[in-house]
């Protein structure tokens, strides 16, 4: 039984492999999120196929504030609230247009969204993304939350599961962003 040696060499090789993964946290498909800046819960898709994170939200105009750019929008949820949200722009990001998405008269196979950072807590992170801002109301689900936001969240995704992490318990004082 000479096996017995190696098989316990391979599995002690493969250990410090795995510890990378009991760092991490599993999410389900769907999870809550609390967008703690604007003090609502929603539910949101993770979407490793997908770079960034995406905010359902309507009447999105920018303007400037004491020389810097700034975004003014509604959230474009149902339950949501119903006055303007502002908040400083981080950057304006191009996204990919979907085939039934593409408009040959503009030339154009992206389109450009504002993006601005916000505070998300699932499960018990807290941590803050960038989302870019458009009308998701024709979707389920009003946020979207893509690879990188998913990286900030040390997150591991189990598509099999739903709402794994449990409603939103972040402390508001323990910010864990970095």
């Amino acid at each position: 039984m000479r096996l017995k040696p190696y098989l316990l060499l391979l599995c002690l090789l493969a250990l410090p492999g795995l510890s990378g993964a009991v760092e991490k946290s599993v999410y389900g498909l769907n999870e809550y999120a609390r967008l703690a800046d604007i003090d609502l819960e929603v539910a949101a898709k993770l979407d490793t196929g997908a770079k960034t994170a995406s905010l359902s939200a309507r009447d999105i105009k920018r303007f400037k504030r004491d020389g810097e750019s700034w975004v003014r929008f509604y959230l474009a949820i149902d339950a949501a609230h119903s006055h303007p949200i502002e908040r400083p722009l981080a950057r304006v990001s191009k996204i990919k247009r979907r085939a039934g998405d593409y408009n040959a008269e503009e030339g154009k196979p992206y389109t450009a969204r504002p993006v601005i950072a916000l505070d998300i807590c699932m499960g018990n992170a807290l941590r803050t993304i960038e989302v870019n801002l458009t009308d998701r109301s024709a979707f389920q689900y009003p946020l979207l939350i893509g690879s990188e936001a998913l990286k900030r969240f040390d997150a591991l995704v189990d598509p099999s599961l739903k709402y794994a992490a449990g409603k939103p318990a972040c402390a508001t004082d323990a910010h864990t962003a970095e």
